[in-house]
């Protein structure tokens, strides 16, 4: 775990824990990161209702499109587009191969379509005529 997300982890922790005993004999310890005020599972549902209010106030556009697996998406991405080989990505997302980590998860649409549109510009060029431009052209 990064040192910076360690640091928030403790002090999360910190805070579940007076929450726990403050809730005095109504917790149930699941030993879960984030339960519900009496330590109990939240609900899809809860989660995603607190998911889209966050990013409403983070002003996010369309939060209601988003879903929290969102978040495991980016992480995937962000550590493939830093170079870590899928195969580490799909034991740290919990894969049991890097096909389903490939197929479902990774998602790089910014540097797809840069490559696809700069490809798109050498075979057709300025002018849009195919072979005005690129390998093509100078042959």
């Amino acid at each position: 775990m990064p040192r910076q997300a360690a640091q928030v982890m403790k002090a999360h922790k910190a805070r579940q824990e007076a929450g726990c005993r403050a809730a005095g004999g109504e917790w149930t310890d699941e030993r879960l990161v984030f339960p519900t005020e009496t330590g109990e599972p939240r609900s899809a549902l809860n989660v995603r209702r607190n998911f889209r209010t966050l990013l409403k106030e983070a002003r996010f556009e369309n939060p209601q499109h988003w879903t929290p697996h969102e978040l495991r998406t980016g992480f995937v991405s962000l550590l493939s587009d830093h170079g870590i080989p899928i195969e580490v990505i799909a034991r740290l997302v919990g894969h049991n191969g890097s096909g389903t980590t490939e197929r479902v998860s990774r998602k790089q649409p910014r540097p797809v379509i840069s490559e696809g549109a700069e490809a798109m510009d050498d075979i057709f060029g300025d002018d849009g005529r195919a072979g005005a431009s690129g390998p093509a052209a100078a042959g």
